[in-house]
């Protein structure tokens, strides 16, 4: 791990400074960096993904515990430096490339490593990181949903983003990722973190967050295609009627002959809005709808 001297040396040597555009605040607590580590509850077995690795800080002593870690660094000048200092590493994988393919997928090559390193060791998946601010959100929606889901993650994200992943059903932060986690996992807000724990420092508080995936919720989704594209489609207009939204439905959801009989079914008033949903009211739902398809 790497103090705020030693990540600033090393940025200076790379002829970069921090890019906000990217989001790239990093996170010099050593303390905290335990602590991310220490919820995650790496074992040998484990494959770890970090997106956003920055200059290797946090890789080195996640590398220590994990049988395989991918690391992803957007950045050209920090992921140099990062495979630089873990060149021994024979556990590491470096791979300098954005991690998003488009908004709702990994990139390939990261998602090769990943379902590459899962069938050698057999362990866990999991995401440890100190998530750029500006790809968090999507970042967790997919590695919650799949093709590949997480067994667990443990990240710095934004307070705000924390927020709305443990939002309940009616608040102003309560949306799609809060369903998603809400639906296949638990959510847990670690601790609070203030701006001055991070360089260059953020204008707003931040939080450590873990989730844990949770095997009967998933096996309760019948089609998790389905079930995400039924929340996108409700969610995208919340604050309207179920009834009206159905009119602008797409994909498999335009086949659906009888909105009202389903909402019947599930026992959910045609007048109701998405924002007042719970998730498991979400997966109730989808369900019907997988058995009228």
């Amino acid at each position: 791990m790497q103090t705020k001297q030693q990540l600033q040396l090393l940025l200076q040597q790379a002829g970069t400074t921090p890019n906000k555009q990217l989001g790239q605040h990093f996170l010099i607590d050593l303390n905290l960096m335990r602590l991310l580590i220490e919820r995650a509850d790496i074992s040998s077995d484990d494959v770890v993904l970090e997106v956003g690795s920055g200059t290797g800080s946090l890789t080195e002593a996640i590398a220590e515990k994990a049988g395989s870690l991918i690391a992803v660094e957007y950045d050209d000048a920090l992921a140099q430096t990062a495979q630089s200092r873990l060149a021994d590493k024979s556990n590491v994988t470096v791979i300098n490339t954005d991690a998003l393919r488009t908004k709702n997928a990994l990139d390939e090559k990261v998602l090769f490593e990943i379902e590459a390193k899962r069938k050698v060791l057999g362990g866990r998946f999991k995401l440890v990181a100190n998530l750029p601010y500006n790809i968090s959100s999507p970042i967790m929606i997919i590695l919650c949903i799949g093709p590949t889901p997480a067994d667990q993650m443990h990240v710095t994200v934004q307070k705000e983003v924390a927020r709305r992943m443990v939002a309940e059903p009616g608040s102003k932060d309560y949306g799609t990722l809060s369903i998603f986690l809400g639906a296949t996992g638990t959510v847990e807000i670690v601790r609070v973190l203030k701006p001055a724990v991070f360089w260059p420092q953020p204008k707003v508080d931040s939080a450590i967050v873990s989730y844990f995936r949770q095997r009967h919720k998933m096996e309760a989704i019948k089609d998790i295609r389905l079930f995400q594209e039924l929340v996108n489609l409700f969610m995208q207009h919340r604050r309207k009627t179920l009834w009206s939204t159905t009119k602008l439905a797409a994909s498999r959801l335009t086949r659906i002959k009888d909105w009202k009989a389903i909402f019947k079914k599930a026992d959910i008033a045609p007048s109701s809005r998405a924002e007042k949903l719970k998730p498991e009211t979400f997966v109730r739902l989808a369900n019907i709808i997988k058995q009228t398809l």
